[in-house]
């Protein structure tokens, strides 16, 4: 079966075209089995293809895309300085975040998209300065959904991340 490995490439263009005509000719030639056989053998090779494609400076990160100076990070993309985070997109300098969108300094949150500085935070959108909260949107300067003063926020946050061990 001349189905097109990946990584391969050809030297030039005429043999770029005929690893093309071979490639088509063998995949329009499947039956149901042999197609879904090329299927499962392609979805395999790239599920445990750890490589990061587009990535910049990023450490011990696999299946990311796009991400720059991130560390430990699985199947991320456009990320930036992110730690130990996971399907998260477009977010940047969070810590151990998963399936977050375009969140800022956002640490040991899930499921938050367009917020920053929020903290063990789940299913937040739109919020800012967010301290374990859960379902909340565009709110500011909370802690287990209850509104606080600025001041007093941070007060309460500071003791907090002393006492559970957040930095």
């Amino acid at each position: 079966m001349a189905v097109k490995e990946k990584g391969s490439r050809p030297q030039t263009a005429q043999e770029l075209l005929e690893q093309e005509k071979t490639a088509r000719l063998g995949v329009s030639s499947l039956g149901k089995r042999e197609f879904l056989e090329q299927f499962q053998k392609l979805s395999k090779s790239y599920a445990v293809d750890p490589g990061n494609p587009g990535s910049y400076a990023c450490e011990g990160c696999q299946r990311c895309a796009n991400c720059m100076f991130c560390k430990d990070c699985d199947s991320c993309h456009q990320c930036t300085h992110c730690t130990r985070c996971e399907l998260c997109t477009s977010c940047s300098h969070c810590v151990e975040c998963k399936n977050c969108h375009a969140c800022a300094y956002c640490v040991q949150s899930e499921n938050c998209s367009n917020s920053a500085y929020v903290v063990l935070s789940k299913n937040l959108q739109d919020c800012n300065y967010c301290f374990g909260c859960v379902g909340l949107s565009k709110k500011d300067f909370h802690i287990l959904n209850v509104g606080f003063p600025r001041t007093e926020y941070f007060k309460v946050v500071g003791r907090l991340r002393k006492d559970l061990g957040i930095p």
